[in-house]
């Protein structure tokens, strides 16, 4: 019997020694695996964001995907599992802001190149110990493949999408109003605003003949209208009138119209109109240009009050600069003392948009920005919809289809400028003649006036748009050799939370730009919490270290504990205590393996009679657990072979071999359920299965990876 088996399991010597084994094979590189193998499968990687270490929503994924892969790959197909890294736009900003504030720096006070430059060593440093984190997890991958978000390849073919879409009048450039985070300095989209529910004073305030409602007092230096229901009765013989009313910056007129977006039941029924500030007011304005002001700017970009317009009016330098807050708080105390507050409720409880990522209520500006269409005939959303709908892609569990489909329904055209340095730069250049060129190649002249004084537009795209062309894109489309073998992709698995962020947006631009569907199979799972239910968080002090709980326990027992009780869509529950109990289970699986070999030992293997039931509930095993596994209901086929082993194996079949020994059958049963153990406990079954007999005697030669998964 081999030393190793004298000595209790150790991960720690184990597993690096036998990842070395899988990559030096390299069995992870589809092209080197049996040239018989001519069925395909196909995940790529949903590439992690460069910007920090893996986290235990990362261990999830490659836990999942490894097990698919690994099933595959001993079921004879040429798999692929292509490894990537996200440069994650705004998020790493996000990140390297933090960096520099610690360092007494600001991004702001740093030239373009020089902060991109600092931006990129960071992210790549971040993606070797990545990649060296991917590595301790287990993660079958082709290495040889792997793709950056900014490899040169990659922008290319971004910059194609776009050149196309423009071309195609499917995305355009536009003064709109966005959602503007003042802390960031830059545009969020409609799906990366946090709506924060809280109360919030809502001030009645006396408009000449008019009371309206508003919690912004500090946006009222920008209004242009008052706007009422058509259908509301009270203020019929107001509209189309100009009122003259009194302001803290003196006397004015304002003109009343009618909108049927006013609630009559909101307030007093009568609104202010700030289309600068308010996207519904935006939208009022644009359908009543020719009654009223255009957009009055009255905040500048700080989140500060600018009264510049109002420099000769008394007052308007009190408030200019104030911060947007402060200057609410004077405006309340000034109108009561003018008599302009009718009253005051304190406690008005609505929704705020916040960023995301630090929390600023967002500021609705007004600029000029890319937009996608989504619902432009043809539409991006109507190839998505129709795919979807004839069943082209699964969804994984299925009542997320639902979900996906109302999404749709409701897409409103997508903002894909970020005011950061950081990202993939947008390829359209302006002339002072108004022509825009969308180019990759900075263009010599504007072809319409012949002008060379061209200047490139100084935003990033939303790493959202050149993360949603990735399983085209990491493939070499349209001509590379890959492309043509692995897309479309077999499974995209993905947690739930990017559903819309990524995935719709996968398949609109993979349809768009290929003709077919990216992946036909799109697997989500949920969040992973603490055995209390509790979002993990550095706050709650609950979370968990993947990379360290591994060094303790070992990666196959992390994997497993990340299975178990892991149903699509749902939470995932994840304990110190449970990662612990799924080491106990792979001593278990050693403390067999050195019974296995020693009865071998003893008496070597010889054809004997077989035990018909012993098999047949082995074969039902094999023929479950490969059920499973094609339906995706890995946590089912992990709990299932963990009481079998442990239950009924252990606990029963060895006990009576130790009494009647049948080392033939006990070589089947270990050998059976070594392989059906290994997609998801990967190391442990790679290191016995190179001690474990083959069915002809002596060691296996081939490595486990590469075996035939057991027929039922």
């Amino acid at each position: 019997m081999p030393s190793d088996f004298d000595k209790p399991y150790d991960p720690k010597a184990v597993e690096p020694e036998i990842y070395e084994k899988w990559e030096k094979s390299g069995f992870f590189n589809p092209d080197k695996l049996p040239k018989k193998w001519t069925k395909t499968f196909t995940i790529i990687m949903p590439p992690p964001n460069a910007n920090g270490a893996l986290h235990i929503g990362h261990a999830v994924f490659v836990t999942l995907e490894d097990i698919m892969t690994r099933f595959e790959r001993m079921r004879g197909k040429k798999t692929l599992w292509l490894p990537g890294a996200d440069h994650a736009g705004f998020e790493t900003q996000v990140v390297f802001d933090k960096k520099l504030e610690k360092e007494g720096r600001s991004r702001f006070k740093i030239p373009r190149e020089e902060l991109y430059k600092e931006m990129l060593s960071f992210t790549l440093e971040n993606k070797k110990i990545m990649e060296t984190q991917l590595r301790k997890l287990g993660a079958s991958c082709d290495w040889s493949r792997e793709k950056f978000t900014l490899d040169p390849e990659i922008i290319t073919t971004v910059y194609d999408t776009f050149k196309k879409l423009y071309g195609d009048g499917l995305v355009y450039r536009e003064n709109k109003i966005v959602n503007w985070c003042t802390k960031h300095q830059t545009t969020l989209s409609d799906l990366e605003v946090k709506y924060v529910e809280r109360k919030d004073p809502l001030y009645y305030i006396r408009y000449g003949p008019v009371t309206l409602a508003t919690v912004r007092l500090e946006t009222k230096f920008g209004d242009t209208a008052v706007a009422v229901n058509p259908k509301d009765k009270r203020y019929k013989n107001l509209v189309g009138k100009e009122i003259e009313i009194k302001t803290l910056l003196g006397p004015a007129k304002i003109k009343v119209i009618a909108d049927g977006a006013v609630d009559q039941k909101f307030g007093t029924g009568a609104v202010k109109v700030t289309p600068a500030h308010d996207p519904n007011d935006f939208e009022i304005w644009k359908r009543h240009k020719d009654e009223i002001p255009g957009p009055r700017v009255v905040i500048d970009q700080y989140g500060r009050m600018d009264l510049r317009e109002f420099w000769d009016r008394p007052n308007s330098k009190k408030y200019h600069g104030l911060k947007v807050m402060e200057a609410r708080k004077i405006m309340e105390e000034d109108m009561q003392k003018e008599g302009l507050m009718v009253k005051i409720d304190p406690d008005y409880a609505h929704a705020v948009a916040t960023c995301y990522k630090c929390g600023t209520i967002l500021e609705p500006r007004i600029l000029p920005q890319w937009f996608v269409r989504m619902t432009a005939k043809p539409s991006l959303r109507d190839l998505a919809v129709r795919a979807v709908k004839k069943g082209e892609v699964k969804f994984i569990p299925a009542r997320t289809e639902k979900i996906f489909m109302h999404w749709m329904k409701n897409l409103r055209d997508w903002n894909i400028s970020r005011q950061i340095v950081w990202g993939i730069r947008i390829p359209a250049w302006y002339c002072g003649c108004a022509e825009i060129i969308v180019s990759p190649d900075p263009p010599a002249k504007c072809p319409k006036c012949g002008s060379k004084n061209l200047v490139q537009d100084p935003d990033v795209f939303d790493t959202w748009f050149s993360s949603g062309q990735w399983p085209f894109a990491t493939l070499g489309y349209p001509n590379g050799k890959d492309f043509k073998t692995f897309y479309p992709t077999d499974v995209m698995e993905t947690g739930h939370d990017i559903l819309f962020f990524w995935v719709a947006r996968m398949i609109m631009l993979g349809l768009y730009r290929t003709g077919k569907i990216p992946f036909r199979t799109v697997y989500l799972h949920g969040l992973v919490r603490d055995k209390d239910r509790q979002k993990m968080s550095k706050s709650k002090d609950n979370v968990i270290d993947p990379l360290g709980v591994a060094e303790l326990y070992g990666t196959d027992a992390l994997r497993l504990a990340l299975v178990i009780g892991n149903t699509a869509g749902n939470d995932i529950i994840i304990s110190e205590e449970k990662i612990r109990g799924y080491r106990n289970f792979a001593n278990k699986i050693w403390n067999a393996t050195r019974f296995v070999l020693q009865e071998i030992k003893k008496s070597p293997p010889k054809a004997e009679k077989s035990d018909k039931i012993k098999l047949g509930k082995l074969k039902r095993l094999v023929k479950e657990t490969t059920r499973d596994l094609e339906s995706h209901r890995f946590h089912h086929a992990a709990e299932h072979l963990y009481h079998f082993f442990w239950h009924y194996y252990a606990d029963k079949v060895i006990e009576e071999m130790k009494k009647k020994p049948n080392p033939l059958l006990l070589l089947e049963f270990h050998r059976t359920l070594i392989k059906l153990l290994h997609p998801f406990l990967p190391h442990i079954t790679e290191k016995i299965w190179e001690e474990l007999p083959g069915p002809a005697g002596g060691k296996n030669k081939k490595l486990l990876m590469i075996e035939s998964w057991p027929k039922p």
